[in-house]
């Protein structure tokens, strides 16, 4: 038996008190995220593996933070043996288009700055090496290793050529030794690069490369003079976040490969050999995404929302299709990997802003899945049924 009806601000007490214990505790995330000491810092990230995509996303994420954390400088600690073209530029426009200065450092004594490595190297406002280290040797090779030949081998070679010459113009640097390190695969010592005008200055520590810097002023791109002051500056060590680990992991050659011959093997079975199974079409489809994302087809926002596709279109199937859950489960792991990738990229700077984004994000495709969960439901149950003539409703 109901008991008496209560009034309207009680119902509406307990939700909200939820609502307002959520709103605060999203706040007091926020100020933690943001309260993190960094301001005025040197922000120190670490290259110390081959120049690819997640690289990029690694060495932007961290400019941005120094940028929005007001950071006295970014320090790029280098040792790398080089990488693909195009994620060597991005990561060379992003330098050169930073608001805080960007010190590249080839240390400590051992590390190298070789092929993609050189430009980046190259490309900070202020250019260091450690004793017993190198850099050059540039020249376009395939990724077997082999020289690029033919008409398309001159084409990339005088690409990255002018490109080179590009860079060091920009900081007064040797152009004419850029080429070289590109056309002759030409090399350099500490001693030499410095005599050559390819760094500024030698520094066996990162301590006595700061001190060395202490009061320099570079120009920016906007034209903006900034005179450095890192003695007192604190540091913030900036390290590949797990999005990012995964990244690298999927643009493995090897696992590229194996993520296309799984996808590929995937959709012909569903297809052709065994179809109405939908277990190898949905591991197909996950391992073609995941496949694009690895080698830097989709970016990381397109690969999101392609799984938010995925998710959406596998659970409208699993509502119509007797498949047993498949479809079901197919678009709970489509839509963690959308979570996932969103999550992962705001890892570092968790702002009030971004979490409210995802979270926002999460409860609209929630929404939408039980929109149209209800659809159906309303559509297969609710629907109103024609009694035949001539029977009573309470007939058996």
């Amino acid at each position: 038996m109901n008991g008496p009806a209560r009034p309207l601000h009680t119902m509406l007490a307990r939700p909200r008190a939820l609502l307002g214990a959520l709103a605060l505790a999203l706040v007091a995330l926020g100020a933690a995220c943001g309260a993190e000491g960094t301001e005025r810092a040197l922000h120190v990230v670490t290259i110390d593996r081959q120049v690819d995509g997640a690289l990029v996303s690694y060495i932007d994420r961290a400019i941005d933070h120094a940028e929005d954390s007001s950071g006295r400088a970014v320090l790029l600690r280098i040792d790398t043996p080089g990488g693909e073209i195009g994620a060597m530029k991005e990561i060379v426009g992003r330098i050169e288009r930073s608001s805080v200065p960007v010190i590249t450092w080839v240390g400590p004594p051992g590390a190298e700055a070789v092929s993609a490595g050189t430009f980046i190297a190259m490309a900070g406002h202020i250019a260091a090496m450690a004793p017993s280290t190198t850099i050059g040797a540039a020249t376009p090779i395939t990724a077997t290793g082999e020289d690029v030949e033919g008409d398309l081998g001159r084409k990339v070679t005088n690409d990255t050529v002018a490109f080179a010459r590009g860079v060091a113009e920009l900081h007064g640097r040797n152009a004419d030794w850029a080429e070289a390190a590109v056309r002759e695969a030409s090399s350099a010592t500490p001693n030499e690069a410095l005599e050559l005008n390819v760094i500024d200055l030698v520094a066996a520590t990162e301590t006595e490369l700061l001190v060395a810097v202490e009061g320099r002023a570079v120009q920016l791109i906007d034209g903006r003079i900034v005179t450095l002051q890192l003695a007192t500056a604190p540091w913030v060590e900036n390290e590949l976040n797990a999005y990012e680990r995964i990244v690298a992991f999927l643009g493995d050659p090897f696992v590229v490969m194996l993520l296309l011959l799984i996808g590929m093997a995937g959709i012909a079975t569903e297809l052709f050999f065994a179809p109405g199974t939908f277990v190898p079409g949905v591991a197909g489809a996950l391992a073609l995404l995941l496949f694009f994302l690895g080698v830097g087809t989709l970016l990381p926002a397109e690969a999101a929302l392609a799984f938010v596709v995925l998710a959406v279109l596998l659970l409208v199937l699993e509502l119509f299709l007797p498949t047993g859950g498949v479809l079901g489960s197919g678009a709970a792991l489509a839509l963690a990997f959308a979570i996932g990738i969103g999550i992962g990229q705001g890892s570092t700077d968790l702002s009030i802003e971004r979490l409210l984004v995802i979270v926002l994000a999460v409860i609209g495709v929630i929404a939408l899945l039980l929109a149209a969960f209800l659809a159906y439901f309303a559509a297969r149950y609710w629907a109103p049924t024609k009694q035949p003539e001539g029977e009573s409703a309470d007939s058996t």
